[in-house]
């Protein structure tokens, strides 16, 4: 096991085994029982396709040990939104966290707004990559719950946890949004 307030990558899978995304620089700044906790700002990302950007504002995520999804908060001009990737539970190897990406996508804007994104690629890729009945049963039941807990402002579904996360790794970092 890793210690943590060190600089990490992250590696995303598909359901197959074949590479999705990487982002080269994130840092660690704490390990609960149920997440790995991490916050990026302006980091390279990597497509599988070989095109790579940067992310364009300050985020923390939320890589869940035991559940199937894993939560951004971008901490934005006009308010903390959530971007929430169905995803197998995360694991550290080697002070890399990595994890599989099943495609759907809950995203919450500042104003409460929830959406589902991505339907049409999760469908394709349950198809392409033969995700089974057992998948796409846990991929049903995390939407529903993730739901709830996204409306009910369960953690990490709270901009003043985002913030305090955030505050903390300027600290650490001497960083200035």
């Amino acid at each position: 096991m890793s210690d943590k307030n060190i600089w990490l990558p992250i590696q995303g899978y598909k359901h197959d085994g074949s590479f999705h995304r990487y982002w080269s620089r994130n840092f660690l700044i704490d390990i609960t029982e149920d997440f790995f906790i991490v916050v990026s700002k302006k980091t390279r990302v990597v497509e599988a396709n070989g095109r790579y950007w940067y992310s364009r504002e300050p985020a923390v995520s939320f890589f869940h040990r035991r559940q199937w999804w894993n939560a951004i908060g971008m901490i934005k001009p006009e308010g903390i939104s959530f971007y929430v990737n169905i995803a197998s539970p995360a694991l550290l190897d080697q002070n890399i966290i990595k994890y599989i990406d099943y495609d759907v996508d809950l995203k919450m804007y500042p104003n409460g707004e929830i959406r589902l994104l991505d339907e049409r690629e999760y469908a394709r890729h349950a198809r392409q990559f033969e995700y089974g009945e057992k998948i796409e049963e846990i991929i049903r039941f995390t939407i529903a719950d993730l739901m709830k807990k996204i409306q009910k402002n369960d953690f990490p579904f709270s901009s003043e946890v985002v913030q305090n996360y955030y505050d903390a790794f300027s600290e650490l970092t001497n960083t200035k949004q």
